[in-house]
């Protein structure tokens, strides 16, 4: 289930983050030191320094706002969440076609979480830049997302993808992994979809029964899927 999510970060602390990023002083460093085997072969960018009081006080800004975010929980129902890294990749960089590690060890509590959905924060306007689609592959084909600042793409951590070259400017993102309370991609799709319509009733104030009927349904299936 590819979902993308307009507007995670509002504008002013937008603005803020991309002015730290594109700083003189922002830490970067080399993004293969939290490559996997595969992954370090075909990855070339930069990622800010995760210990880097920098990359602290932004992630806490952007999980809040994923916390806050009701697209983001009915899309994801997060379970725990990789602490976000935030990366550039400037002319010639790309980041070739990979599957994430399955279980990734949060560098700070020590923690393991299994990572069933990917995220990309895109943080500066496509027409910044040329190329950098985040280039997502399933049964149906390639899918190329390429999103506005502010906006969030969401997709099985099992797919096999890359971001494309940069040819022109500067793009710069966010990057982290969600452990699901459902970690069957199906099962996650069919519940957003009953939440999307759930959503969509309560704001026609349709007939309440049939309204209630179908949040029970959503519950109990939550109930049966989930994995705490």
């Amino acid at each position: 289930m590819l979902i993308s999510i307009e507007k995670i970060l509002p504008a002013p602390a937008l603005a803020d983050l991309r002015a730290a990023l594109s700083s003189a002083d922002a830490p970067w460093v080399d993004g293969r030191i939290t490559a996997g085997y595969q992954g370090a072969a075909v990855k070339f960018n930069q990622q800010l320094d995760d210990a880097s009081a920098l990359a602290l006080q932004w992630r806490r800004v952007v999980v809040a706002a994923l916390e806050r975010h009701p697209g983001f929980i009915s899309a994801t129902l997060p379970n725990a969440l990789y602490p976000p890294m935030f990366n550039r990749y400037g002319e010639g960089m790309t980041f070739g076609p990979h599957v994430d590690g399955s279980i990734r060890i949060d560098p700070a509590s020590g923690r393991k979480l299994r990572t069933d959905v990917s995220a990309t924060l895109f943080l500066n306007d496509p027409q910044e830049y040329d190329g950098g689609e985040v280039r997502i592959h399933d049964q149906y084909g390639a899918h190329a997302v390429k999103g506005a600042a502010g906006d969030l793409v969401v997709y099985p951590a099992t797919s096999l993808h890359q971001v494309a070259p940069i040819t022109r400017g500067v793009r710069l993102a966010c990057v982290f992994w969600v452990q699901s309370l459902v970690r069957d991609d199906a099962q996650r799709a069919l519940l957003f979809d009953m939440d999307t319509a759930i959503q969509r009733l309560n704001q026609q104030a349709a007939d309440e029964p049939a309204r209630q009927l179908l949040v029970g349904c959503y519950h109990n299936l939550l109930r049966q899927w989930a994995d705490t």
